[in-house]
């Protein structure tokens, strides 16, 4: 069996998958905090690992993990955490002077919403004698007890270059470059898991862990989607992803290569999280109810959680628009679907617009895909069919693990 745990801006999931790559176990865990407080990194993953039935652990060959694009934590040389994480929607504009000095602002690198560009703020706290780590990558290094390396995907806005292979030529005399990360790709042998957490998970001690990616290319692998499906992730964000034959160039963008092939993508800052301001769980399921997605709510919002955008604009001074609100509740939500429906649209017309091909059909996951009123919206507005794929970006994760024993992509490392 193999393991995938995926690390969200909400909390910590893991899934179980068998050889038939059926979803065996999953368990899920959200942050008592938040997605900057690194410790509860580790403790989430250390609960969900713990509750797995020994049954099931007994049989675990190898493990892959994803976390969010773009978090990223200054820690010392044993992995240990020098303050709370930045997380990917942190914008730092104090840092766009020394940006366009290492990287072209054409580059998605070089805008002040880049991983560079927290880890400047970072490298500004703590100075350069410090290791610059991502969610997944300090996991990595937590499991195997070795923060060294640095899974490529992870690193794309930090400024690692997925064609060349190769980090900028500008950072060759940096004083913080052996800040940076090894970089080894999706799929490589990481090594086995540490000792310690052979008695403290009660894992198998001969398990491997397998360099993963990044939540939202777990995502996509989690939806078994083909070359001409466009995939639209509907967690705390919204995220949309395409198969590509090349890699795309524009601000906002992200290439990353999973498993062979080419995923081109962007991330807005507007999501599920924006709705959680306002209603419950369960106000959002009786709500949606009450809601005809055949109409228009009449309402034209702008749905973001805080100032600024990433994706399919990049403005960080781009304002929220959440007002009027209708005494109607249930009318306010339409309004609200509708507004991120809207950023959905733009999104998948923006990476049209830098090449990529329509998309015959939308793959969804995320909590947002449960919802068949936004289904609907969503379907009229995008004028193709949308689809629910309801395994969570874990099951990718441990997609990733068992391709890459049953391909032995490490005999090359």
């Amino acid at each position: 069996m193999y393991l995938g745990i995926d690390l969200g801006t909400t909390g910590v999931r893991v899934a179980v998958i068998d050889e038939k790559k059926d979803l065996i176990y999953s368990d899920e865990i959200e942050y008592p905090t938040g997605l900057e407080v690194v410790e509860e990194w580790e403790n989430c993953s250390t609960s969900l690992i713990r509750d797995i039935p020994k049954s099931i652990k007994n049989n675990l060959i190898a493990c892959s993990v994803d976390g969010t694009s773009g978090t990223i934590i200054a820690c010392d040389y044993k992995g240990k955490p020098l303050g709370n994480a930045l997380p990917y929607h942190l914008n730092c504009p104090e840092q766009k002077d020394l940006l366009k000095k290492l990287i072209p602002q054409k580059e998605s690198v070089g805008n002040s919403n880049s991983s560079l560009a927290r880890a400047l703020r970072l490298i500004n706290l703590y100075g350069a004698n410090i290791l610059l780590r991502h969610q997944a990558d300090w996991i990595n290094g937590w499991l195997i007890n070795n923060w060294r390396f640095g899974e490529e995907n992870n690193n794309y806005r930090l400024g690692w270059n997925a064609v060349e292979q190769c980090w900028p030529k500008r950072y060759t005399n940096l004083q913080w470059k052996k800040a940076l990360p090894k970089i080894v790709k999706s799929g490589s042998l990481l090594g086995k898991i540490a000792s310690k957490h052979v008695f403290k998970l009660s894992l198998p001690k001969e398990m491997i862990l397998i360099a993963g990616t990044t939540d939202a290319n777990a995502a996509v692998l989690a939806a078994n989607a083909n070359s001409v499906d466009g995939i639209t992730i509907l967690g705390s964000t919204i995220v949309v992803k395409a198969f590509v034959k090349s890699p795309l160039k524009g601000i906002g963008i992200t290439n990353h290569k999973v498993a062979g092939r080419w995923i081109t993508g962007g991330a807005s800052n507007a999501g599920g999280a924006v709705l959680r301001k306002f209603f419950s769980n369960q106000q959002l399921l009786e709500l949606s109810r009450q809601i005809n997605p055949e109409f228009d709510s009449g309402i034209n919002l702008l749905p973001l959680p805080f100032e600024g955008e990433r994706f399919p604009v990049n403005d960080p001074t781009l304002k929220p628009v959440l007002e009027p609100r209708p005494i109607s509740d249930s009318l306010y939500l339409h309004a609200l679907l509708e507004g991120l429906t809207k950023i959905e649209v733009a999104s998948w017309k923006k990476l049209q617009e830098m090449g990529a091909a329509p998309p015959k059909k939308i793959i969804t996951l995320g909590g947002g895909a449960r919802n068949p009123q936004w289904r609907r919206l969503r379907e009229r507005a995008l004028n193709i069919p949308v689809k629910t794929c309801s395994n969570p970006p874990a099951y990718g994760a441990a997609l990733l693990a068992m391709d890459a024993i049953k391909k032995n992509y490490f005999k090359t490392i």
